[in-house]
């Protein structure tokens, strides 16, 4: 699937995403710095029902937000990690197979750690100032 978006219409194009995750429960977002995948995550989580300021995670590593059923929400950024093995040191693994919704950013930091099953999601920021997402 493809959505293209500007921040105007991101409310939309999230909730385009969220109603097309299905019983997928891990998601790796892969884009350049900048290229909006922080903000269309909180936008994600903000529609699920997060309270909390969903912020990149970049110096906690993991921050979890819960959605309106009480149901964690897990949100990494592994942009500051050096070497897989950073990620284990976490319990990386416990959250990827908690059965929670598990939004990464740089999943590329974490090598063959990242599960078989995650759905990778590309984002990238088009010329007029827009935003492209293939997952």
């Amino acid at each position: 699937m493809e959505l293209t978006f500007s921040l105007d219409n991101l409310p939309s194009a999230a909730k385009t995403f969220i109603d097309a995750i299905g019983g997928h429960r891990v998601f790796a977002f892969v884009g350049d710095m900048g290229a909006g995948k922080t903000t269309f995550i909180s936008e994600v989580c903000r529609l699920l029902g997060a309270d909390d300021d969903s912020g990149s995670p970049t110096f906690s590593i993991v921050n979890e937000y819960l959605d309106k059923s009480g149901k964690p929400i897990y949100h990494f950024d592994f942009y500051r990690l050096e070497y897989p093995e950073e990620a284990l040191d976490i319990g990386v693994e416990d959250y990827f197979y908690s059965g929670h919704l598990c939004l990464i950013e740089w999943p590329d930091r974490i090598g063959s750690l990242l599960p078989e099953e995650a759905v990778t999601v590309n984002i990238s920021e088009n010329p007029d100032g827009t935003r492209s997402i293939i997952f």
